[in-house]
């Protein structure tokens, strides 16, 4: 199996898990230009909140370090929690929680969202 089909696989069985515990999820998407991330509502149907370094006011200066992923945490949680979202479970998509994945989680907890 190729690395990008076992992060999926380890991607689909943590989602099953999340959707068990019936919680808003962030999600987090990172390829090695930009972070993406996004909450979206227990049962997957809506997207309450979004941010990436696409945004107009994250994209000056570099999209794919730590720095910036920082940056989309916090973006995210104030986003989230303007649609009313406090509590969400951290969907960290197959990736190790490890560089950029992890400083967009402890931006997110900082800025006050629950995980």
């Amino acid at each position: 199996m190729s690395a990008n089909n076992e992060r999926l696989r380890r991607a689909r069985k943590v989602r099953m898990k999340i959707r068990e515990l019936g919680t808003d999820r962030l999600c987090v998407h990172r390829t090695p230009r930009h972070m993406y991330a996004q909450v979206t509502s227990a049962d997957g149907s809506k997207v309450l909140a979004t941010a990436s370094t696409l945004d107009k006011d994250l994209r000056q200066g570099a999209t794919g370090n730590v720095e910036a992923a920082k940056k989309v945490g916090q973006l995210i949680a104030e986003r989230a929690k303007a649609a009313g979202v406090e509590k969400v479970a951290f969907d960290r998509s197959g990736y190790r929680y490890h560089g950029r994945v992890q400083a967009l989680a402890d931006a997110a907890r900082e800025a006050g969202l629950q995980f």
